[in-house]
């Protein structure tokens, strides 16, 4: 604890963050200032984007809502960009803000039926891999139409619902025992240890595999990640023209991504494979079948109210009948309407999941600003686009992939369309290579981004959970678990990039 009012202020600043971290920050926000005066708003301006990637890659060390928004306030005291940039990029990119807003909370109101929806897959499939094939096909369907982050957080909760119940009765209690520790193994008997660690092993393998069909979807349509929309907002395409221009690539590596998942559950490769003991599976069919037996009918009104407003966003999204953000707000309005939603307390903690993530996208904006006022990313630009044609959409989407790798894909999409789109009104570029890069950036900050979990926010949100330290899913086992998709998905990607694009 500290004794005095500056130790407090350093003990405050940035939280539980690392010591050797919140001095890194402190270095960045010295340094910039002295670079900018000495070497050149051109070097200062490189500097601090890679200070904000570094922050992106730290984001298990500290959110990079906070290091992040410090160094692009400095930014706008330094005059390397402006407020009134900052702002016209924000209002520019209102769609992708509304999408966040209200498309996540949206969905956040339909959890109740993907959660039965997951746990019947869960239940009621015996062979693994065909449950591993269904819980990825089912990541990557819903993730075309809802928000991946909401995806992941339903098959977390069903994975914690599920792994809480099993390590009650391991524990010798019942499953509807309230005081429990499910974070300690010091009262599981020693005959169920065993089983625990396979059913801990079988849970990974469907998480990850449920992580990679998010990204499968969500490459696929214009709302299946925030950058996607961001995208087509650029290009002028509609959610059925999104999909029609990036299906030569998306359909392929989805088919590539499902073959991947039955390969390695069949081959056991990479912590693939574990089966459900038959002890856990008998405990897990009880608890579900009681759920059920405990659904009332308002319970069961509700799930069929939710069902049809999942109709009306699938329709509303497929025609854009409005923005998305507005068919996300008509979800909030319908389902809260219809299942007694009406405290403002409640209904809050829907936006709670889409806020932090909003807040962090209008730095990404600024730091945008930024990089549009100095001209940063033009020679990059220059020298892709003095490649033949042929060859530039392959150099795009190998250049996001690797960037998406270590930073965050919303990132590197943003300031890659946005260059792109000032060489299109500089009459640099046609409309139609133009919308060749575009799926090029998309499907190269989608895909090859699964390779860690800086790059994808759904892999984050499933590494910072509480699921992961429950089944033992650190950040070294996500990438090694994510290589082979990686491999798969990258090269398939790339592939028809080259030759279909």
């Amino acid at each position: 604890m500290p004794t005095t009012v500056f130790g407090g202020f350093t003990a405050n600043f940035l939280g539980n963050a690392p010591t050797w971290y919140k001095q890194a920050i402190l270095l960045f926000l010295a340094i910039n200032p002295l670079v900018l005066w000495a070497l050149g708003p051109g070097v200062a301006g490189w500097l601090l984007v890679g200070e904000f990637i570094f922050t992106l890659a730290m984001a298990l060390k500290c959110y990079p809502l906070q290091p992040g928004g410090l160094l692009a306030i400095e930014a706008l005291l330094i005059g390397m960009t402006s407020a009134d940039a900052v702002y016209l990029e924000v209002l520019h990119n209102l769609p992708v803000i509304m999408l966040l807003m209200f498309m996540v909370a949206g969905i956040y109101f339909m959890k109740d039926l993907l959660l039965v929806t997951f746990t019947q897959i869960l239940v009621g499939v015996r062979s693994k891999s065909k449950l591993s094939l269904l819980f990825s096909l089912a990541a990557a369907f819903l993730s075309a139409f809802l928000d991946a982050l909401t995806v992941t957080a339903v098959i977390i909760s069903v994975a914690v619902g599920f792994y809480s119940v099993y390590h009650k009765v391991a524990s010798g209690k019942g499953y509807h025992h309230d005081d429990h520790n499910a974070n300690s193994d010091e009262s599981v008997i020693e005959l169920h240890r065993e089983d625990l660690e396979d059913f801990r092993a079988f849970l990974r393998s469907l998480l990850m595999h449920g992580a990679v069909g998010t990204a499968l979807g969500g490459v696929a349509t214009m709302v299946g990640e925030p950058q996607n929309l961001l995208i087509a907002k650029e290009v002028g395409w509609d959610f059925a023209t999104f999909f029609q221009r990036t299906a030569p690539v998306s359909l392929p590596v989805l088919v590539a991504g499902l073959f991947t998942c039955l390969v390695l559950e069949k081959l056991r490769w990479f912590g693939y494979g574990a089966r459900l003991p038959k002890p856990v599976r008998q405990v897990l069919e009880e608890f579900a079948a009681n759920e059920r037996a405990r659904r009332t009918a308002s319970d069961r009104a509700a799930l069929w109210i939710q069902g049809l407003a999942a109709i009306v966003l699938v329709v509303g999204l497929a025609f854009h009948l409005a923005e998305v953000g507005l068919i996300g707000l008509l979800v909030i309005i319908l389902i809260t309407s219809f299942t007694g939603i009406t405290d403002e307390h409640q209904i809050g903690k829907a936006f709670q999941e889409a806020l932090p993530f909003t807040s962090l996208l209008i730095v990404f904006f600024a730091i945008v600003a930024v990089i549009h006022e100095q001209h940063l990313f033009t020679p990059v630009i220059n020298y892709v686009l003095s490649l033949p044609e042929s060859q530039q959409p392959g150099m795009f989407f190998v250049a996001n992939g690797l960037l998406s790798m270590i930073s965050d894909n919303v990132f590197v999409a943003t300031v890659y369309i946005s260059e792109i789109k000032q060489a299109l009104e500089s009459g640099a570029i046609s409309q139609a290579h133009f919308e060749k890069l575009a799926v090029a950036i998309n499907t190269g900050t989608n895909l090859p981004s699964v390779a860690t979990p800086n790059g994808q926010a759904a892999f984050l949100f499933l590494l910072t959970s509480a699921i992961a330290p429950l089944v033992r899913l650190s950040y070294g086992r996500m990438v090694v678990m994510a290589f082979p998709y990686t491999l798969v998905m990258g090269t398939v990607g790339l592939l028809c990039v080259v030759n279909f694009i």
